[in-house]
């Protein structure tokens, strides 16, 4: 039988051209799509070179040379972003181009010389495919300890940075809530004494008017500060619990009065119905006003006509209830399971003052108490938030 390794050398160019052109036109190779014919071929011709090396008789035992080529080839399709099906694909494309190639070679010899030529040529492929894979895993590895340690310092800057504006934020909102305290203070004493004036008839309407839209606002951003000082908090175990007996009907109707002026430019009738709510419980008064402020203030946020309607019962001697009833919008069955996610707003339309923190608030709130919240409601009917609390608070 003719030499292999010298008949592969001669075909050398024309070997290339047609595998190159079998790849690209491969469905299954499709890492190969917008690549140079350079970039395909890339390596190979040394690869084959090794081949025929190892085909010479001669040389039949050099296999370190087409290792290292093998291995380089690998890296480079690494880097080209193939896989491994690919390239597992591409040599077998290699093989059959080789062996219709040589197959007037290893006619000249017998049967059996010919089938083991071919056991050959077999055999130095596995063995490059082996070590193109081995190579291609190495770069995979590599670039992947690269990605994770980037990872971990991205990771850990964002910690720190989360850590700061958490920190920033809280410094903030504290700073901010004295001088806020003040002015509605002092603007509430100014909104007593002007109503006083208008009984007088030394004051006007507009002044009333525009003295309330001072008072509104003053509470709403103090709302908004107290919600972004809760969310600052990294974890429930940060919020301490201040344990006292609180009055549940005049906690509510404080909470209801602070809140009634911003329903009048709406044709909205608040109502309160505390009737059976339990004379007294023990929890944290501030925790459960914020509960009660936020999702009332969501209600009327919401509703534009009808009614909000109020309510708190006993359940059981070991809990009760307070539900805020309104008939706005509704909210979509699809959008129920996100309200109280942070920043989440109802509908496409954002509303002013409205945050996106209120419900997510109430929902920490309720758990940090020991209470469960439920949620019904119906686009263009209206819903009900009911809140499960304890009698006493552990």
């Amino acid at each position: 039988m003719k030499d292999l390794g010298k008949a592969l050398l001669a075909k050398l160019d024309d070997i290339i051209e047609i595998w190159v052109k079998a790849v690209r036109a491969d469905l299954e190779i499709d890492s190969s799509k917008g690549l140079t014919y350079e970039a395909v071929h890339n390596g190979l011709p040394d690869v084959l070179e090794s081949v025929a090396t190892l085909l010479t008789d001669a040389f039949s035992d050099e296999a370190q040379e087409i290792r290292e080529d093998a291995l380089e080839h690998g890296h480079v399709r690494a880097g080209q972003g193939f896989d491994l099906a690919e390239i597992v694909r591409e040599y077998r494309i290699l093989r059959n181009v080789l062996i219709m190639a040589l197959e007037p070679e290893l006619t000249t010899g017998t049967v059996s010389e010919a089938i083991e030529a071919i056991r050959k040529i077999d055999s130095i492929l596995d063995d490059t495919v082996l070590f193109t894979l081995e190579s291609y895993m190495e770069h995979r590895f590599s670039l992947l300890k690269q990605m994770h340690g980037q990872l971990s310092l991205t990771n850990q800057e964002l910690i720190r940075l989360i850590q700061n504006q958490r920190d920033d934020v809280s410094h903030l909102a504290h700073e901010l809530k004295n001088p806020l305290n003040a002015i509605i203070g002092f603007s509430s004493i100014l909104l007593k004494k002007q109503r006083e004036q208008i009984r007088s008839n030394a004051g006007t309407s507009l002044e009333i008017r525009q003295m309330e839209r001072i008072v509104g606002n003053g509470r709403q951003i103090l709302q908004l500060i107290n919600n972004t000082l809760e969310v600052s908090r990294r974890n429930s175990s940060e919020i301490v619990l201040s344990i006292e007996q609180v009055e549940v009907i005049p906690l509510i109707q404080t909470v209801v009065d602070s809140l009634e002026p911003s329903i009048q430019n709406k044709e909205i009738e608040l109502i309160v119905e505390c009737s059976q709510a339990p004379q007294k419980i023990y929890t944290d008064s501030l925790r459960l006003q914020q509960i009660i402020t936020n999702l009332l203030s969501n209600a009327i946020r919401y509703t534009e006509t009808g009614s909000i309607e109020v309510s708190s019962y006993r359940i059981d001697d070991g809990q009760w209830a307070i539900a805020i009833k309104d008939t706005g919008r509704g909210i979509k069955e699809e959008d129920r399971s996100k309200v109280f996610e942070p920043y989440f707003q109802v509908g496409e339309e954002e509303l002013p003052g409205s945050s996106g923190l209120g419900l997510s608030i109430v929902n920490k709130l309720v758990r940090i108490l020991q209470g469960r919240i439920e949620l019904t409601s119906e686009v263009g009917r209206g819903s009900t938030f009911v809140v499960f609390l304890p009698i006493e608070v552990d």
